[in-house]
């Protein structure tokens, strides 16, 4: 009988407050199970770059491959940090020096209808005792976002079957890699019973001693590095025969003496990197209080309108986590103040559906003010307060303005906002009703930083 033993992080994004405990534990085991005549993989299931962090903003996530290629990883995927939260450019470049197969199924280059350059499809490997085992992966689909940044998506529906077609065949033990969500994961281990261990990923989804569906063998390990997945696995005559799976608690995990002096490292270096990088000159502090002379928010509103060339926009003051001092502006600060994933959008909307969603945000105005939010974009605490730039709601009459004028129930009205209006459900109409158009690659941070730029350059 053979074992095989299979590791896998997901979901770090870029929380290397765990990273030193990972990686003794992964490179140590791998070791311990090697000697023992095992066969071991280590995979990753992606989004293990987010920009949150300044060390990843900094290097566009060049320096969390550094630390994956620590590990030894047999393969890994992308999640939609690394496909949406890089520019297509950043993407292609991303995995320029890895030691490990980067992994997807499901994305192609909207150009040239190829297969990005960095991936391949799938991956076979094959032990000491001649068990061949394919390795497939699929990222969760999200075109609105990947088009407009110069890729095609395709669901897993969609290739799926071809795949299954193509590798299956070819090995004994077959392993999804799925950044794609526990519904879709439960969804493809009853359609699919070829898929013999699938590893999810996406939603943060937790099975502490993994899930069985008929013969396919789940496993899922959270996010942030708080657990590490494990996948056992017994094989006789290239068969499987037995399968656990378990997510290790990292908190159990022993810490040593350098452990945080490593952690604060990597954000030190992330801010020098990003002071660095200096952009503008402000002859006075912008404040993220909406009461002083300049604020933050009002100067944010005008990047908005400049770069999407609209008379309006919308967003909310829970964005702007922190103020921008007078004097130089560096990438630092506007990380720091803006260290959301965001990317702006052009959105249109009749004169009667225009005035619906300012209904909607006048009804949700006093809830969302205290209303924590978590994902979809967001790395603050609350959504805040709503402020307008352009148009106006009179709670009286009923009655919106436009550029101080009222507005036509049979006209087109395009403002900007970001991405996040869109996805939270507060404000259904923008996505029901409206004309959209993603404004890529430049994050919301971004575009504010080339606006202080352009009108506050450094003397």
């Amino acid at each position: 009988m053979e074992e095989i033993v299979i590791f896998h992080t997901n979901d770090l994004h870029s929380h290397l407050e765990n990273w030193p405990k990972i990686r003794r534990y992964l490179t140590s085991q791998k070791e311990k199970y090697l000697r023992t005549g095992k066969t071991v993989l280590a995979v990753d299931l992606g989004d293990f770059v987010d920009r949150w962090h300044p060390l990843t903003e900094a290097t566009d996530g060049q320096a969390n491959i550094e630390l994956m290629n620590t590990i030894g990883y047999d393969a890994a995927t992308i999640g939609n940090n690394e496909g949406v939260g890089n520019s297509k450019e950043q993407l292609n470049h991303l995995y320029d020096h890895r030691n490990f197969d980067v992994l997807l199924a499901n994305l192609q280059d909207k150009e040239t209808g190829e297969t990005p350059e960095w991936s391949e499809p799938f991956k076979l490997i094959e032990t000491a005792d001649n068990t061949k085992i394919g390795l497939i992966a699929l990222t969760a689909p999200f075109p609105l976002t990947y088009e407009p940044n110069g890729w095609t998506i395709h669901t897993a529906k969609s290739v799926l079957p071809s795949l299954l077609t193509k590798v299956r065949p070819t090995c004994d033990i077959l392993i999804l890699m799925s950044h794609l969500g526990i519904d879709e994961d439960i969804r493809l281990a009853n359609e699919f019973p070829e898929i013999d261990i699938l590893l999810g990923s996406h939603t943060h989804h937790l099975f502490r001693h993994g899930e069985k569906i008929n013969q396919t063998q789940l496993s899922a390990a959270g996010k942030f590095g708080h657990y590490i997945g494990e996948v056992h696995v017994t094989v006789e005559q290239n068969k499987i025969v037995h399968s656990t799976a378990k997510a290790l608690p990292t908190e159990d995990l022993p810490e040593e003496v350098e452990d945080q002096k490593e952690i604060q490292d990597y954000l030190t270096l992330g801010h020098q990197l990003l002071q660095a990088e200096q952009l503008a000159e402000i002859p006075y502090p912008l404040s993220i209080d909406l009461n002083t002379e300049h604020s933050l928010m009002t100067t944010a509103l005008s990047a908005l309108k400049e770069k999407a060339g609209t008379e309006a926009a919308v967003l909310n003051n829970g964005l702007f986590l922190t103020d921008i001092p007078k004097g130089i502006v560096d990438k630092d600060q506007l990380h720091e103040s803006l260290p959301h994933p965001m990317h702006l959008i052009r959105v249109t909307l009749s004169g009667a559906d225009f005035v619906r969603m300012l209904q909607e945000m006048e009804k949700n105005r006093h809830y969302l003010r205290k209303f924590p939010i978590s994902g979809m974009g967001f790395r603050g605490k609350v959504f805040g307060e709503l402020y307008y730039d352009g148009f106006s709601y009179d709670k009286q009459t009923r009655q919106g303005f436009w550029q101080n004028r009222p507005i036509d129930p049979q006209k087109n009205y395009t403002f900007t906002t970001v991405d996040h209006f869109m996805f939270i459900p507060f404000f259904p109409t923008i996505e029901i009703a409206g004309e959209i158009e993603f404004i890529f690659p430049e994050f919301l941070r971004t575009v504010l930083g080339d606006y202080l730029a352009a009108h506050y350059p450094i003397q």
